[in-house]
């Protein structure tokens, strides 16, 4: 059999057959880029939406920490009061039964100067003995250490002092293991409830050391 030849017809079929297949080829790729650009948007904004919900909690975060602080410092604060109403009604006697004539009870003494500011929960008084003493609810080594700074500027922050024997006590509601015994050898009178009222921890062999 002999080959038919190719008319112009057949080639006019061919082109058109080549521009469908490529019409649809191009909407296929334009369906698909759409797709992906939608798809895209899509994940975009459950981006944003997790980002913002992200931020909405940190900042939730953020009020529920400072909230909470502010609670645990009031209530820190509310329960040094405590102690301090608890011991000052005692220190006069308590003292007086350790041989310090003081006589004068002042509490939260503030003093602001250019080199130094203090703060002392109760000053125990009298002509030539002063007694510090720093009060809180759980006391701890930190507290001890912190306290004993304290002293060593007493006299800078309160020059009228400056020729008096100063002495250091701390007192606790509750005290961390071995911090009274390592108040005692640093010195200092450690203070603790007893009943109804306070006592001094220290046996009759303590020696306390004066600033």
């Amino acid at each position: 059999m002999s080959q038919q030849p190719v008319t112009l017809e057949d080639i006019y079929a061919l082109f058109r057959i080549s521009q469908e297949e490529l019409k649809r080829s191009s909407e296929e790729f334009d369906r698909r880029i759409a797709e992906q650009e939608r798809l895209a948007a899509a994940a975009k904004i459950e981006s944003d939406r997790r980002a913002a919900e992200a931020a909405r909690t940190l900042e939730e975060m953020k009020r529920s920490v400072a909230e909470t602080t502010r609670t645990v410092n009031a209530l820190t604060t509310r329960w040094g009061r405590f102690v301090e109403e608890l011991v000052e009604p005692a220190v006069v006697r308590l003292f007086q039964g350790r041989g310090i004539d003081v006589k004068e009870t002042h509490p939260r003494v503030r003093v602001k100067r250019e080199t130094v500011a203090m703060e002392i929960d109760i000053l125990v008084v009298d002509t030539t003995d002063v007694v510090l003493v720093e009060c809180k609810s759980r006391l701890s080594k930190d507290d001890v250490n912190e306290f004993i700074e304290k002293l060593q500027k007493f006299k800078l922050a309160f020059p009228a002092y400056k020729n008096y024997q100063a002495y250091g006590a701390v007192a606790g509601i509750e005290i961390n293991e071995g911090v009274d015994r390592y108040a005692y050898q640093q010195g200092l009178f450690v203070i603790r409830p007893s009943g109804d009222t306070v006592e001094i921890a220290n046996d009759e062999k303590f020696r306390a050391i004066t600033w």
